[in-house]
């Protein structure tokens, strides 16, 4: 077991990120062919799905141009400047790897449902699930901000003492796993698999807007955590994907920015400092109180809707 805490070289780990990143990518794009293939013989390949899946790797474009252009300095400084505050001296090796790996899904499981239940995080975050279909090149489909997001609840890593790139790499690997998850091809697994991993039936519920489903499965590569946490759900009913309310179109400005926009048009119609804190920072289901007094309809949740 000697091999678990054996130093590991930088050089070593990110020969593994960049191959690890060029597999998937090779892998992700062999696996489309195969689903538009698969849609082909069920009848179901049709201009709406050929455009969806370009409009996915359009947002993919437009999201890298952003992170890596605009964000990836300060995200990197910010954890650099964290680290200077750190507990320990984490070194690199096997089994911080995998600790890492650990803590970073759960890191990710609160990241993710912030992103869910905080309109400010979910005006970003609804590009991802704006898609009503289900292949793994909405696994690309990425918001404007969902580069930076993730920043404040990876700080506490950086103070704990684990170097940089160890938590950039372990956030790779979290979002990496999650790219096979995007499939209607592969049903439910083996149970013991079902029971502790993320699959892609578990990640099918996460993408449903059937009322049942509405932010279930937050996990990204252990489902533990939304068993652990209240917010699981089996895929039983056949899931209707997308949001509540559809955006429908394919137009990869109006995918890319509708939840933007959206908040916008809340921000703008606010009449108190109250609606204006609510449009930003209360749950996506959250109404003014003037608006649920004029319609008094049963509560709706927009939690997938561009309104």
């Amino acid at each position: 077991m000697d091999w678990l805490f054996t130093p590991l070289s930088l050089d070593f780990l990110e020969g593994w990120e960049a191959a690890i990143g060029q597999w998937v990518l090779y892998l992700s794009l062999a696996y489309l062919a195969f689903e538009l293939v698969r849609y082909a013989v069920l009848r179901k390949l049709n201009w709406s799905l050929a455009g969806d899946t370009v409009t996915n790797f359009i947002t993919f474009a437009a999201f890298m141009v952003i992170t890596y252009g605009v964000f990836a300095l300060a995200y990197i400084s910010a954890l650099s400047w964290a680290g200077r505050f750190a507990v320990f001296d984490i070194e690199i090796t096997a089994a911080t790897v995998l600790i890492a790996i650990v803590m970073a899904d759960l890191i990710y499981y609160w990241e993710h449902r912030f992103l869910h239940r905080v309109n400010l995080g979910w005006a970003t975050h609804t590009v991802h699930h704006s898609s009503p279909h289900f292949n793994i090149s909405v696994a690309y489909r990425f918001g404007p901000f969902d580069g930076i997001a993730p920043l404040a609840f990876h700080l506490p890593m950086a103070l704990l003492g684990f170097p940089v790139f160890l938590i950039l790499f372990a956030e790779g690997v979290v979002q990496i796993y999650q790219t096979f998850l995007h499939t209607e091809a592969v049903k439910k697994l083996p149970r013991p698999v079902e029971a502790i991993m993320n699959t892609p039936s578990h990640h099918r519920v996460h993408h449903g807007s059937n009322r049942e489903y509405l932010d279930r499965n937050y996990g990204g590569v252990f489902i533990i955590w939304d068993r652990m946490f209240g917010t699981f759900a089996e895929e039983k009913a056949l899931v209707n994907y997308g949001l509540v309310r559809p955006i429908n179109s394919v137009n990869p400005i109006t995918v890319f920015l509708h939840g933007l926009t959206r908040l916008g048009a809340e921000i703008a119609a606010a009449r108190s400092i109250r609606d204006v804190f609510g449009a930003v920072f209360a749950p996506p289901d959250w109404e003014p109180r003037r608006r649920r007094e004029a319609d008094p309809v049963p509560a709706r949740n927009p939690a997938r809707d561009n309104a």
